[in-house]
């Protein structure tokens, strides 16, 4: 992450919402990935933990990194497609303060580049108290891909929601 403090500089959690990974019929895969990708920058990641597509499992452990442990990010991979229990996005918009719909639609739109089904994702993004909870999708190559996306994005995220002096971060060399 361009200009990001030394490790620990944020700290996160990784939420896997599956059926399967729950109930011990899969390997978690895309949790791993996010917990790799988030360390390499400089994250502390404390918490990788699976939940089923159950809307008050989702909601206690979101609810639980952002108002108990206070982290600065949360990401979700998982449940965000089109089938019945594919319940994230309501279970992560209902606890909510504020949304930040213009990550998912970065994500949604970027990731459309490599596959069409990105135009699928309900995945929601918004704010906690401190905290940044972004939903991905669940397979381990979309979570790689929406966060890349997200790479220079959170370091600024993070000092804003922080109380930090946001700056005006150029957007480039005519910005």
């Amino acid at each position: 992450m361009s200009g990001t403090p030394g490790p620990g500089s944020f700290r996160a959690a990784v939420l896997v919402v599956s059926d399967r990974v729950s109930r011990g019929e899969a390997e978690d895969r895309s949790g791993k990935v996010a917990q790799r990708l988030l360390e390499s920058w400089g994250g502390e990641v404390p918490h990788v933990e699976v939940v089923p597509d159950q809307v008050e499992a989702i909601q206690a452990r979101l609810l639980h990194y952002a108002d108990g442990d206070r982290l600065d990010l949360v990401v979700t991979s998982g449940g965000t497609g089109l089938a019945p229990r594919d319940v994230t996005p309501e279970a992560t918009q209902a606890i909510l303060e504020r949304n930040a719909p213009g990550l998912s639609e970065l994500l949604r739109r970027e990731t459309a580049r490599f596959t069409p089904f990105a135009a699928l994702s309900r995945g929601v993004s918004g704010i906690r108290g401190k905290t940044l909870i972004v939903n991905l999708p669940g397979s381990p190559r979309g979570v790689e891909q929406c966060l890349n996306e997200l790479h220079d994005l959170l370091p600024h995220a993070v000092r804003v929601l922080r109380g930090g002096d946001p700056g005006h971060p150029s957007a480039g060399p005519d910005a």
